[in-house]
């Protein structure tokens, strides 16, 4: 329902809160001095508006610029309520010069605007460019904008072409000026002797110099370059001296209207050069006796023009007790002729005008009382017999006293009261501040919370300094206290009263907005609500009225004033204190039904009968006090059934430039915090009233049936229908009022990342966003404000201009500003479907203010209660506050399908639709509280989620796959095995399954891994721990180990040893390191002890084949090399090792670790040498205990190893020391047989002593380890050793002798057949092996002919070997006579 206005206006301060000084000081000196007694002008003010200010698609709409003067300087402010505009307020000093009362004038070109200024001695004027000229393209979307004034500091104000002085010394009293169509400027001047001076500029760029005009009442008009002031000729009464001064272009002329000191009105015409009109205004004023007598000091004159009324007048006679207005409008008679023709006479008894505006309809004005407080009234003059004015409720200074509870600190009270929006500007605390501290320095570039810093130490300071003793009761402190803020509050009083001071007034003839302009800032008049208006309106014009708009019927409209009038004796009834403690009862959520009786009873006890009796007395008037009640209630209930705004879009079908134009419009800084202030004086204004109704109505219950003529039944339903809707209206608006001055904080930057991860999570895809650039707004703002700016004024503005199509229409203050209040109060509202409010506040991370707004309508409000829970339980996330948060949404739950926003914020989940609405908000809220990292509270929602998804596996998986994992997060490692056993889905009980394995490796939570029983699972588990090892790194990861221990735990002992053997195969090839090494032996130990606890026939693995292809479970399928998929079915070839062939692999592998120690280099290779090749390998680096396993192992010729050890022998007998020294590490690795020796031996003696002990251990069939070496050492020519000649004569001296005949070493040869033949004879026959000599009674016996003939054969041959080759040839022939001598005896014993 759309609200009902009144006439009257209420005033809405919109002060700045910033500490920076905002203007730009623009000094222009002209040279000239300061007149001797020079008369003081008052300060003054006034405003231009643009003539495109009302046009919604124009680049000046709602734009209008400023000024006030005082002594030589002006201040002009361009301000913009749609736009905020840069370097738009500019200081001009005039130096000696004084601005006079109307000397600032501003008019608007199509290409500049152009301000005209006279002072008391020059005159200036500022060219400057208009806002449409000055942007490129009409489509201005930025949020700030450049004002007219930027470039004013870069003007050379001095030049001719800007200022000039005004010849002789007319010091004029009063001025105007305008533009001639032409471009010159004219400035109009009062000579205080009387007469008019006009001082004409040339248009600027056209040479000439100042030229002066004097109008006199002889009609003649004189131009001199010389020019002498009339004073001095002395032709001229002082009686016509003008007061005020006024100019308006008619058809081709210009006419200059002067209301002199002789009460008359003067209009001259600047074309015509003569005076073309005169009347005298006393012939308008009744009774005016006595006043001819008295010249005029304080008349003034107004103008306004409209094409269709014509230029009317207003003049103002300052008559003592009696001010007059008269109204008169300009009539043509022909041959330029002009007559008067009155309208209206209007009085007023207020005593000092401080200025008024005329409007084609309207008279304005502000004056200043008695007591020095401002009083706007204005009239209409055309349509207002009865001379009654309209009021306009201004707003009273603040509270001389703040009052201070018993439970209140009182810097904590002041400091509320000082910086509450409403209350005090920035300059009025910052000058107190400066009084305070002496001037001790000055203060600058403060923020909001730093000034309020530095008031709380200056008070605190002065406090301090001032004490003299060391000990205080609480109560003394709480004193001085007092005593202190209370003085700092009395300096800040005197300073805002002081900016406060009312200096113009101005209406805007094409929008209507009415602005009182004051000394430190410019307050806006609003169109009151009626409902507001008959609590605000004065006494006598609230007992005067007969009718309200708020009621058709004029008995009912006259039953809602008789009660207003009881609630204003009600009112008044009402002590400070028990205001105080009704508002107290508000705010602890006590019941306001209850509070209402408390004060009545306060009220009934303090006040006398008399005051009592007046009310009732007053009550008896109103005939149907239910029905008025009803009628005042349903006014001020904001509740509406749509919604604010509906879908938020700007006119969708409007044009572009129109959809622009609206996304601005009210966005400026000025304009936020006027709308918003003017909600906060509606929520205060009708908190009041909702107060004192319900105290009336406890009234009313009191007296009974003393006031009631119904009786009994409209007792029941004020007791049950109309006091429940006035304590819920109280309550409402006490939550208004609270929000509209609660501040907004500031906040950190990581704050807001973590708030805009959660909208994210929540997927709100209309939600506010934060604001991006918060020094576009208030400092401080309100919550309110910034809900406006971010939220609410897009929504009211689509609500307004819905079924508009075009921008055309003209913009009308009262209308429009009105209706944004309305519509900001309904978004506010919190019985309302809307919830953006509370969203926004959650948007922008206001979560003090949004925990208090939730707490405040908790009791009393049955409207959206779950999404108030939900973001109760935001705040507590934010607040780290976990438990509490789960609470809050656990309560939420329940509201999921009956509001709207829990609603949309389930409706943007992209699950499965037929989840429902309650388990789309669990995962909603499942997600949030994941991305907070509160995996404790995950586990709790998503348990009571459970119980919701009964019927749906697929969400009953997804909440027990939240649980495994945040369990797991947590460490609970059997609870999330628990969880895992109970998801229904496979695939995710596998994934679970999977991770569960991975987690537990990582944290070496392996002996938890292990234990698990993994019913059911028990081959998923081991192919994921196969799969994990088979494809990670070996050295990072101990997935082998772990399904060791997995198997082993099991008594799986030959799985175990599988996965040990496949472990120590993968080492070698893949870890060819030491470390590797080491590991693949501790591989092939663990292995072995796997088999040899099992019973044989079991002892045995499966080992893939060499080249065969290992198939994974899960791999994609091979293609060939032409791309197609392979068509061969996967080949798996096996082979079977039992227990022998890991004991060969373990050889081999800690052969191999044994040459990686000795020789790191060597570890490279030896990983996947085979055994022949770490034969060789372990040979070369001198291990030749090691080679000798291997190669017994693996049934392989030792002959290598001898080979290796002679050629390490022959090395160190030909070597030099250092070959000695390092020899010893290689013979320090071999196991020596222990040998007592009684002298030193060297690394030589140490080498063949090992190859001799290795002879002895490891003896061959034939005698083929022997030949190897001596082979080995007569290839190298190195003597053989006796020892070895010895053994090996013993073994085959056959063969012996051969080699020698092979190296050509025939003496040595020759030696060996004589020692050999003598052995056969009998002669040392032992040592060659030889167990019984040549006999008759012996076995046969033999000789190696063939060598011997190859020996004789070269022994005679040789012709320096013939001594030695009869030798041998008789020592043959003895041999060969025995021979035949036993033969003999042998056959002879047959």
């Amino acid at each position: 329902m759309a609200a009902v206005l009144e006439r009257s206006f209420i005033e809405i301060c919109g002060f700045e809160r910033e500490t920076l000084p905002r203007f730009r000081e623009v000094t222009v000196d002209l040279g000239v001095s300061a007149l001797p007694g020079g008369v003081k002008f008052p300060d003054s003010a006034g405003a231009f508006h643009y003539g495109e200010s009302g046009n919604l698609q124009s680049v000046t709409c709602n734009r209008f610029i400023h000024w006030s003067t005082s002594g030589d300087s002006v201040q002009l402010v361009e301000q913009s309520l749609d736009t905020n505009l840069l370097n738009n307020a500019v200081r001009l000093c005039l130096t000696h010069c004084s601005v006079l009362p109307g000397g600032v004038h501003v008019q608007e070109t199509l290409n500049n605007v152009v301000i005209l200024i006279s002072t008391n001695q020059s005159v200036h004027r500022l060219l400057l460019p208009h806002p449409s000229r000055m942007y490129r393209s009409d489509l201005v979307t930025e949020l700030h904008m450049q004002s007219i004034f930027t470039d004013v500091v870069k003007m050379s104000l001095q030049d001719v072409a800007h200022s000039a002085i005004i010849p002789g010394a007319l010091s004029p009293s009063t001025g105007t000026a305008w533009l001639s169509q032409s471009g010159e400027a004219h400035y109009a001047l009062a000579a205080p002797a009387g007469g008019i001076v006009v001082v004409t500029l040339p248009p600027l760029g056209t040479p000439g110099g100042v030229s002066v005009l004097e109008l006199k009442r002889s009609s003649m008009m004189q131009r001199f370059s010389g020019w002498m002031p009339t004073a001095i000729r002395g032709d001229q009464s002082p009686c016509d001296r003008a007061l005020s001064l006024a100019v308006r272009e008619l058809q081709d002329d210009c006419f200059i209207f002067a209301l002199c000191r002789d009460h008359r009105l003067r209009m001259w015409s600047f074309t015509d050069q003569a005076c073309v009109l005169e009347a005298d205004m006393l012939d308008y004023m009744p009774a005016c006796k006595g006043v001819k007598r008295n010249p005029g000091n304080c008349h003034r004159l107004r103008l306004a023009f409209t094409p269709n009324t014509g230029l009317c007048l207003c003049v103002y006679l300052a008559v003592p007790q009696r001010g007059q207005f008269t109204v008169l409008q300009l009539v043509a008679a022909g041959n330029q002729r002009y007559s008067l023709e009155h309208i209206s006479s209007l009085f007023t008894t207020q005593e000092t005008l401080v200025d008024f505006s005329l409007t084609p309809t309207d008279i304005w004005g502000v004056w200043v009382d008695e007591s020095n407080a401002s009083v706007v009234k204005y009239i209409n003059f055309e349509h207002n017999s009865a001379g009654q004015w309209n009021q306009v409720f201004v707003q009273p200074p603040p509270e001389e006293e703040v009052h201070i509870g018993a439970d209140q600190d009182p810097r904590e009270t002041y400091l509320d009261v000082l910086f509450s929006p409403l209350r005090f500007t920035a300059s009025a605390i910052v000058k107190a501040l400066q009084i305070f501290r002496r001037g001790s320095e000055r203060i600058s570039d403060l923020s909001w919370d730093n000034l309020k810093k530095e008031v709380t130490v200056a008070v605190e300071t002065e406090l301090q300094s001032s004490v003299t003793e060391f000990e205080f009761s609480q109560e003394d402190y709480r004193q001085l206290q007092v005593e202190f803020w209370s003085r700092f509050y009395a300096c800040c009083l005197q300073y805002q009263e002081s900016l406060s001071e009312p200096l113009g007034l101005t209406v805007s003839p094409n929008t209507h907005m009415a602005c009182l302009l004051k000394k430190g800032f410019v307050s806006f008049l609003l169109p009151c609500f009626a409902v507001d208006h008959l609590y605000l309106s004065y006494d006598e014009h609230l007992f005067s009225e007969e009718e309200t708009p708020l009621a058709e019927d004029a008995e009912l409209g006259r039953d809602v004033l008789q009660l207003v009038q009881c609630l204003r004796l009600v009112s008044d009834a009402v002590s400070g204190e028990m205001a105080y403690e009704m508002e107290k009862a508000l705010e602890h959520l006590q019941s306001p039904e209850r509070a209402a009786e408390l004060v009545l009873e306060n009220m009934l006890s303090n006040y006398s009968d008399n005051v009592m009796e007046d009310i009732q007395n007053k009550l008896q008037d109103v005939r149907n006090p239910l029905a008025a009640m009803m009628v005042l209630l349903r006014e001020m209930d904001l509740e509406t059934d749509s919604e604010v705004g509906g879908d938020g879009q700007l006119t969708p079908g409007a044009s572009v430039s129109t959809r622009i134009s609206l996304s601005q419009l009210y966005s400026s800084s000025s304009a936020v915090s006027v709308v918003c202030q003017a909600v906060c004086h509606m929520t205060m204004t009708r908190a009041l009233f909702c107060r004192d109704l319900l105290i009336l109505q406890k009234l009313y219950l009191r007296f009974g049936d003393n006031v009631f003529l119904g009786g009994g039944s409209q007792l029941l339903q004020l007791q049950q229908d109309l006091i429940p809707r006035c304590s819920g209206l109280l309550s409402s608006y006490y939550l208004l009022k609270h929000i509209s001055q609660s501040l907004a904080s500031s906040v950190p930057v990581d704050i807001i990342d973590a708030n805009l991860q959660h909208l994210t999570v929540l997927q709100l895809s209309d939600a506010p966003t934060p604001s991006s650039n918060r020094s576009t707004v208030l400092s401080p703002q309100t919550v309110v404000e910034l809900f406006y700016q971010t939220v609410g004024r897009k929504l009211i503005v689509s609500q307004m201009f819905s079924q508009q199509q075009d921008g055309n229409s003209l913009l009308l203050w009262t209308h429009s500003v009105s209706t944004v209040v309305q519509l900001l109060a309904q978004l506010l509202w919190p019985s309302n479907h809307g919830f953006q409010f509370p969203e926004c506040l959650m948007a922008n991370c206001q979560y003090t203010q949004l925990q208090e707004y939730v707490r405040l309508i908790g009791p009393w409000c049955q409207g959206n209660i779950g999404s108030c829970r939900f973001m109760l339980g935001q705040c507590y996330l934010a607040n780290g506050e976990g438990q509490k948060a789960l609470q809050c949404f656990q309560e939420a739950a329940t509201e999921v399908e009956k509001e709207d926003f829990l609603l949309r914020l389930t409706g943007s989940e992209d699950e499965d639709a037929a989840a429902t609405p309650r388990l789309q908000y669990y995962n909603k809220v499942l997600r949030l509280l994941e991305g907070c990292g509160s995996p404790e509270l995950v586990v709790q929602l998503s348990s009571l989620a459970i119980t919701e998804a009964s019927g749906d596996p697929g969400s009953q998986a997804a909440l027990w796959t939240r649980i495994f994992k945040h369990h797991l997060d947590l460490g609970h490692n059997a609870e999330a095995y628990e969880a895992l056993t109970q998801n229904p889905e496979g695939s995710m009980q596998l994934d679970c399954l999977r991770q569960l394995v991975v987690v537990l490796c990582e944290r070496s939570q392996l002996q938890d891994l292990v234990q698990f029983s993994y019913v059911n699972l028990h081959d998923q588990v081991v192919g994921i721990i196969e799969s994990r090892a088979r494809s990670l790194d070996l050295l990072s990861h101990n997935y082998y180990e772990l399904l060791y221990a997995f198997h082993i735990n099991r008594h799986n002992y030959r799985k175990a040893g599988t996965v040990m053997f496949e472990l120590g195969m993968r080492l070698g090839r893949e870890v060819p390191t030491r470390l590797g090494l080491q590991k693949q032996v501790n591989c092939f130990l663990a292995a072995l002890n796997c088999l040899r606890l099992i019973r044989p026939e079991y002892a045995w693995i499966i080992q893939p084949a060499a080249g065969a292809t290992y198939e994974r479970p899960g791999a994609s399928p091979k293609r060939n090399s032409d791309g197609e998929f392979s068509s061969e079915p996967v080949k798996r070839q096996v082979d079977i090792l039992e227990l022998k062939d890991l004991e060969k692999e373990y050889i081999l592998s800690r052969s191999r670790l044994t040459l990686a120690q000795h020789h790191p280099p060597s570890a490279a290779i030896a990983g996947s040498a085979s055994p022949v090749e770490m034969v060789s390998l372990l040979v070369q680096t001198g291990l030749f205990d090691s080679a000798l396993s291997v190669c017994q192992t693996f049934d392989l010729s030792l002959t290598p190893v001898f080979e290796g050890l002679t050629f390490k022998c022959i090395k160190l007998q030909f070597g030099g020391e250092e070959t000695q020294n390092e020899a010893w590490s290689w013979l320090a690795a071999n196991q020596l047989s222990s040998v007592v020796n009684t002298k030193e031996s060297s690394a030589t003696d140490e080498a063949w002593r090992l190859l001799s002990s290795y002879l002895d251990l490891h003896p061959s069939s034939n005698g083929q380890h022997h030949r190897c070496v001596i082979n080995k050492l007569l290839s190298h020519a190195v003597p053989l050793p006796d020892w070895l000649v010895s053994s090996y004569k013993g073994v085959d001296a056959a063969s012996l002798l051969r080699l020698y005949l092979n190296f050509d070493l025939l003496d040595a040869a020759a030696e060996l057949v004589l020692e050999y033949v003598d052995a056969l004879l009998g002669r040392g026959h032992q040592y060659f092996g030889i167990e019984r000599p040549l006999s008759a009674t012996s076995s046969s016996v033999w000789l190696p002919y063939t060598s011997i003939d190859q020996l004789l054969r070269s022994l005679n041959e040789t012709q320096t070997s013939s001594s030695i080759y009869n030798k041998v040839r008789d020592k043959l022939a003895d041999y060969h006579r025995l021979v035949e001598q036993t033969t003999k005896r042998r056959l002879a014993t047959r």
